[in-house]
């Protein structure tokens, strides 16, 4: 009877260990902690010792049990065996559908001791709690830079790789990530939920709202620490360091031009493959960059938007603003040469 109360005692123990998210069993080889032994025994036969017995015949990863390598043939046959009750969504393994419930009875079992915040799964926690630690156990083999899960770092590495396996239906246009496609495809539905309170400029997604806001506050907290200039986003401070630095991470395979962000590459590219993905709905003009295709709609909505601060004469494009402020300019230098002459 002590026997079986101290076996129910240790299991117990072990799962309030799942919700504290405490990790007493440390692999002394790379450091890593786990909640019970038999995991810490796993991951060392897994990830050191080298010795995994099945492999996949598609992708050549391997694995040490049989059990593991099946579920992991689903991702390549498609094949979702375990579905939800509530909504029918169905899944490659049953650890993901049980996680999955938890959307709909809005279970959170998971708790940071630090934060208080709550986690569906276990591992969503896991990815948390370095956030407090700051551990960033995966790393760059390029470049050294480290992150704090490995879905960062294989995303990471599709910079140094060229690599963009999410591309858009209607436009073609490739992505590296597909919350970059999801926000992309905004562009084409016009669905814009967030405006701005001061100017009325709508924006598909609330992050946008929020840098875009910046500039009626003129809250640039992202400075360079070499020239001073500041920022709105972090982002727009890590492009311009580039400029100190000389460094054009993004290189065209074809002519070997190298560019400071991504962008840039993409719009020469379509100089290349002729691509123009703009096209006016009006006169059927295509352009190969966005800017060019505003700058024309400009001509059929009659928008001038560019005026002359002297005599009030406006322009759908800035360059023609430039070119006729040369015009005040030569009558100014007139004025004055003609005022030096009299006596």
């Amino acid at each position: 009877m002590w026997k079986r109360f101290c076996a129910v005692q240790q299991y117990l123990n072990i799962h309030i260990q799942s919700h504290t998210g405490e990790k007493i069993y440390p692999c002394k080889i790379c450091g890593r902690h786990f909640l019970q032994a038999v995991s810490m025994d796993r991951h060392i036969k897994e990830m050191h010792t080298g010795k995994r017995l099945c492999s996949c015949e598609i992708c050549g990863k391997s694995f040490l049990k049989a059990d593991n390598l099946k579920s992991h043939m689903r991702r390549h046959t498609g094949e979702k065996p375990y579905s939800c009750k509530i909504c029918g969504k169905c899944f490659v393994d049953k650890s993901a559908v049980n996680a999955h419930v938890r959307i709909h009875t809005g279970e959170k079992p998971f708790s940071c001791k630090i934060c208080g915040k709550c986690f569906l799964q276990f591992s969503s926690l896991n990815r948390h709690m370095r956030i407090h630690s700051g551990d960033k156990p995966y790393s760059c083999e390029i470049c050294g830079k480290c992150f704090s899960d490995s879905s960062y770092l294989n995303t990471h590495m599709r910079i140094h790789s060229g690599d963009k396996p999410y591309p858009c239906e209607i436009c073609g246009k490739c992505f590296s990530q597909s919350g970059h496609l999801n926000e992309h495809m905004q562009i084409h539905t016009s669905d814009k939920p967030c405006s701005c309170e001061i100017c009325g400029k709508c924006f598909a997604q609330s992050r946008f709202l929020s840098t875009h806001v910046r500039i009626h506050s003129s809250d640039n907290p992202y400075s360079c620490e070499i020239c001073g200039k500041c920022f709105t986003c972090s982002s727009s401070l890590n492009v311009h360091r580039r400029i100190h630095t000389g460094e054009k991470p993004y290189s065209c395979e074809i002519c070997g031009k190298c560019f400071l962000r991504s962008h840039d590459l993409n719009r020469h590219i379509r100089i290349h493959a002729g691509d123009k993905p703009y096209s006016c709905e009006i006169c059927g003009k295509c352009f190969s960059q966005s800017s060019h295709f505003n700058t024309h709609m400009r001509i059929h909505a009659s928008e001038k938007q560019y005026s002359c601060e002297i005599c009030g004469k406006c322009f759908s494009r800035s360059w023609n603003l430039n070119r006729h402020m040369k015009i005040h300019n030569k009558k100014n230098i007139t004025i004055e040469k003609h005022v030096e002459s009299v006596p």
